[in-house]
């Protein structure tokens, strides 16, 4: 990908190899300036991008923070992403920049900058997608607000003593998916959306190299952010090139979840920019939030499917999965596994209370059922429950079939009426 500018490199000592690197990768122009003239540069240049090359003092501090702020107030500009080089133990100047270590080399920057720059580029997409929906009259779905770790997953493997305090960590944050082995990794991360990956200690070298190896030979999984606790003696550099995002993390739980959560939240919020894409390229009639038909695309397309059933002569079934107890997060989670999971030629939609209509076209009721019950036992067994700190909700599963006198109001009142036929 090529890196089209501009860009600022912050630092009060000389940074030739991160601009040198920046520079033979493509970028221009690369803007090399101090900690005092930072803040004017930021906010006249309007960067692609900031790479923080070296530390601030706390009295230039305060001016970079506020210009940053104000900038990301604004919804009509893309992100633009900070990566900042820490040393030691330091933290961050800025709370969403992506960290990494002073002493990597210069092309792991450029790496990471790149799956960065890729989200910003969707961002933009997205937002020109809306103003030109927009412009012609018509009305684009919205994009949906709030922090993206209020809905991200991340996957905790590991079996050793810090496996508890990452656990709580990582749970306290975001939903938690645990793997006390590495086939059960592998299982999650297949299964489901996560947006990112600890490795804690209990695991010998070669099972995380091998674990590593797959990640990196797999396209989807090489944007993926991942974390290695730093007391594992596996290496980090043989994968760093295909694997941007992985980091080895010598501090404790607390200081590896505080240096992981903004790689954690860029990932969700790539997942959800691509959940928009495809709801604009709809024309709104998927949700933005779950990859399910949009409400009125779900009930148009019911109508529609009811009455090709009615003239073909063919099946047509109707399941509703209630969660009882669950909230937005967690009714989020299974609706966006049951758009993974269903065939083609059925479609869903969710409601307002977080329960699912989910209709099997050409099914009938016997081959419904078995349907139903096997999705039923996948939400039962990966989705993340309410509290965070275990997997697993129960499914409350009707089901209805077309009948010859049906209407769709019919239909849908003794799915609604019935009583739960699996779980």
């Amino acid at each position: 990908m090529a890196l089209q500018g501009p860009f600022v490199v912050i630092a009060d000592s000389p940074a030739f190899d991160i601009v040198e690197a920046l520079r033979r990768a493509g970028a221009f122009p690369v803007v090399d300036v101090g900690w005092v003239e930072a803040p004017t540069a930021i906010a006249s240049i309007e960067p692609e991008a900031i790479i923080l090359a070296d530390a601030c003092d706390g009295t230039h501090a305060a001016a970079f923070s506020k210009v940053l702020a104000e900038r990301a107030k604004t919804r009509e500009r893309a992100f633009m992403p900070v990566i900042a080089c820490i040393r030691d133990e330091s933290t961050a100047l800025w709370p969403d920049a992506l960290t990494i270590a002073a002493s990597a080399p210069a092309e792991r920057i450029i790496n990471r900058l790149n799956i960065a720059l890729r989200i910003r580029a969707l961002h933009a997409t997205v937002l020109r997608r809306m103003q030109m929906l927009a412009s012609r009259g018509e009305l684009p779905p919205e994009l949906p607000l709030g922090d993206p770790l209020d809905e991200a997953s991340v996957l905790l493997a590991g079996r050793g003593r810090s496996y508890p305090a990452l656990s709580i960590a990582i749970g306290e944050r975001v939903g938690l998916v645990g793997a006390l082995s590495v086939e059960n990794a592998a299982r999650a991360l297949h299964a489901r959306d996560i947006d990112g990956l600890v490795i804690g200690d209990g695991f010998g070298p070669r099972v995380v190299e091998a674990l590593l190896t797959a990640l990196a030979d797999d396209a989807r999984f090489r944007d993926l952010p991942v974390a290695m606790h730093g007391s594992h003696p596996a290496s980090v550099e043989r994968f760093a090139a295909h694997l941007p995002n992985l980091e080895r993390i010598a501090e404790g739980p607390q200081r590896l979840v505080e240096r992981f959560m903004p790689f954690v939240r860029l990932h969700a919020f790539g997942a959800r920019l691509q959940r928009m894409l495809k709801s604009l390229d709809a024309r709104g009639m998927i949700d933005p939030d779950t990859g399910l038909l949009a409400h009125e695309a779900f009930w148009r397309d019911l109508n529609r499917a009811v009455g090709d059933a009615e003239k073909r002569g063919v099946g047509l079934s109707i399941a509703r999965f209630a969660f009882n107890g669950s909230d937005r997060r967690s009714g989020l989670d299974a609706a966006r596994l049951l758009s993974r999971l269903m065939r083609q030629v059925d479609f869903a939609c969710r409601e307002a209370d977080n329960s699912i209509f989910a209709v099997f076209t050409e099914t009938d009721l016997r081959a419904a059922h078995v349907v139903a019950r096997r999705l039923a036992s996948i939400l039962k067994n990966t989705t993340m429950a309410p509290d965070r700190k275990r997997v697993g909700i129960e499914a409350e599963v009707t089901l209805a079939t077309l009948r010859p006198d049906d209407s769709v109001d019919s239909l849908i009142a003794r799915v609604v009426g019935k009583v739960a036929a699996a779980g």
